[in-house]
């Protein structure tokens, strides 16, 4: 098993990143048989301290938990206590998840980060008035292989909500179509299939 645990901007003591280990190691030993890799982020907001944390255990399952505190270890505590009940309501699915032999390779597919374009608040052009070239189009900052699961629709529902992410593309095991499963402002579930109607 491998942790890193770094700050951005913030001194971390040794006993801290002891604490964050032996948590981790404990819920590790609880849910995954596999080696799990983990990486911790504590940094500074004002008068309060925030923490990430990004799990990737074995099969390609991410879990992701943040906190915020007054100090560093509520803000861990915090962050570990969304990915534990997180494990909690998926226990018996995502140990058998994980002992399970991969069905089938995930596609592969590029993804890109683009530069955020800030907007000037200025008037919008007049009728002929050209727009700059380079305005149409965003900047690419970050490319970067990524993988598209094989997955049923509620697995594919169980690694959303373990990954603390908004939306999981995937490619659905019933018709090995591409669809989307996304987090909905009422807080329910929203399923794209792409399957002809």
């Amino acid at each position: 098993m491998h942790i890193q645990v770094s700050g951005k901007q913030v001194d971390l003591s040794d006993a801290l990143k002891h604490r964050v280990n032996a948590h981790l190691g404990t819920l590790a030993e609880r849910y995954f048989d596999k080696g799990l890799a983990a990486q911790v982020t504590f940094s500074r907001a004002r008068s309060f301290f925030t923490c990430d944390i990004n799990v990737r255990a074995g099969g390609g399952l991410v879990l992701r938990g943040e906190g915020e505190a007054a100090d560093a270890n509520a803000a861990f505590d915090d962050a570990a206590e969304h990915i534990a009940k997180r494990l909690r309501r998926y226990h018996k699915r995502v140990t058998t998840h994980t002992r399970a032999s991969p069905r089938q390779e995930p596609q592969r597919a590029r993804s890109y980060v683009l530069q955020h374009v800030e907007e000037d608040g200025d008037t919008p052009p007049a009728d002929g008035e050209d727009i700059a070239p380079d305005a149409a189009f965003a900047t690419i900052i970050a490319e970067q292989a990524t993988d598209i699961p094989l997955l049923a629709v509620g697995e594919a529902v169980m690694r959303l909500d373990l990954s603390g992410h908004h939306f999981l593309l995937f490619r659905n095991a019933a018709n090995r179509q591409i669809s989307l499963v996304y987090r909905r402002d009422d807080n329910h579930i929203g399923w794209v299939d792409t399957s002809p109607v």
